[in-house]
């Protein structure tokens, strides 16, 4: 029966095509809408490592004195001082933590062929990636080794392997990074959490950088921040040396904590910093405190899903709302007119759950066609957010949970609204439109 349903489905829509072809655009035109906003809020709103994120912590520490400039809704810096980042790590070595830093470089090759790129780094610890549980092509991160005894090693990315070398395993190859040979040890695999918890001070769906080299060189070569520098009084900065020891905040940080024992014991040494740390002169507010925020948390706390996000997938269903209310109209009149054929299907036996079933599937095949249409709407849009706008080419993104949702969104919400226009065309008298035949 319902093939049969389907078969007249399509011989009523093709009798109307002007009709239907608005009926399905009006649905279009609020699925794309509507798509557009869901998949930014979607993607906003994802947890970007949910197998871990109740394991990693990001470290706050209120190292201002009390004339610091307030930085946050609760007065916590989103960042913490190198040296700050240095002693935590040498006191605490028991638990997996790890320090590190946004900054770039120009890339050259030993072709002299090759034009240089200017790409973002990353300056961090061998613990990045067994922390954020990032996968190695070939290779793998270097030893912890030299995270104490710097040396010129580098992890580049899937991506930027492809575009130096055509891809392949180049372990063991060279790379120039603002004119310094890098030995290469790993090439890790494509890796782009959205958001980019790590670090959500330089772009919080920008992507992943593709490069790595080790913190303990921050001192040797000097990295320029290529994120936020955050100070809270007058300080003489004359050398990079006196920026590692300043107040200036701009390394995050991030502690794994595996269960409740090592997240209490881990607080309580942060308390027994702060204490030691005041007693040599520092941190000089009365609510000076280390805090710990899991992933979840942290992502709430800066506000990455605010509630514009929410706002504006509230306004794009309205819009859909008052397009299936344009649908309703149309619907209702194109069954209406059919009712003397309704008639007569109900004199010859038909009964109203027989025609109400044969309206909704109808119904069912606009959705589904306007859900499509609205699919392709919906990725044009956000093809235009990523070209038009930095930033965008992460956010604007649509997975497959959004490619189900549309179609299925859309044949839900037209055969809700296509309820009432069925419901009146079954109940329609036969005996009517028989003595009008």
């Amino acid at each position: 029966m319902f093939f049969y349903y389907l078969k007249l489905a399509k011989k009523s829509l093709l009798q109307t095509p002007i009709t239907t072809a608005l009926m399905v655009l009006a649905i279009a035109l609020g699925i794309g809408v509507s798509m557009n906003a869901l998949t930014l809020n979607h993607v906003r709103s994802a947890n970007p490592i949910p197998e871990k994120s109740q394991q990693l912590f990001a470290l706050q520490l209120q190292t201002m004195n009390k004339i610091g400039t307030r930085h946050t809704y609760d007065d916590m810096p989103m960042q913490i001082t190198y040296q700050d980042a240095i002693n935590i790590q040498r006191m605490s070595s028991s638990t997996r933590q790890v320090a590190s830093v946004k900054t770039g470089f120009a890339i050259q090759m030993e072709d002299p062929d090759f034009a240089p790129i200017l790409q973002a780094a990353r300056a961090t610890q061998s613990t990045f990636f067994e922390m954020f549980n990032i996968e190695f092509l070939y290779g793998g991160s270097w030893s912890k080794a030299i995270d104490e005894s710097p040396d010129n090693q580098v992890v580049i990315a899937e991506e930027l392997n492809e575009k130096l070398f055509g891809g392949g395993d180049n372990i063991g190859k060279n790379i120039y990074l603002n004119q310094n040979a890098y030995r290469i040890v790993g090439i890790s695999k494509s890796w782009n959490p959205k958001p980019k918890f790590y670090d959500l001070n330089s772009g919080q769906f920008q992507r992943t950088e593709q490069i790595y080299v080790p913190f303990s060189l921050l001192p040797v070569h000097e990295y320029p921040s290529w994120g936020n520098n955050n100070g809270w009084g007058p300080e003489k900065i004359d050398t990079y040396q006196d920026k590692l020891n300043s107040e200036i905040m701009w390394i995050q940080y991030w502690v794994e904590l595996v269960n409740n024992t090592e997240k209490v014991d881990f607080k309580h040494f942060l308390s027994s910093y702060v204490q030691q740390q005041k007693k040599l002169g520092r941190f000089e507010r009365d609510d000076a405190r280390g805090t710990l925020r899991n992933v979840e948390e942290w992502l709430e706390y800066n506000e990455v899903v605010g509630n514009d996000s929410n706002i504006l997938v509230g306004i794009s269903f309205m819009f859909l709302a008052v397009c299936l209310i344009n649908t309703v109209g149309l619907l209702l009149a194109k069954f209406l007119k059919r009712a003397p054929e309704i008639g007569v299907r109900r004199a010859l036996g038909a009964n109203q759950a027989q025609v109400f079933l044969q309206h909704l599937v109808e119904v069912g095949v606009l959705g589904l066609l306007g859900g499509v249409l609205g699919l392709v709407i919906a990725n044009i849009g956000l093809l235009i957010l990523r070209n038009q706008f930095d930033g965008f080419d992460v956010l604007a993104t649509m997975d497959m949970s959004m490619f189900i949702a549309a179609p299925v969104i859309a044949i839900s919400a037209t055969i809700l609204s296509g309820l009432y226009p069925a419901w009146r065309v079954c109940t329609t008298l036969p005996s009517i439109h028989l003595k009008t035949q």
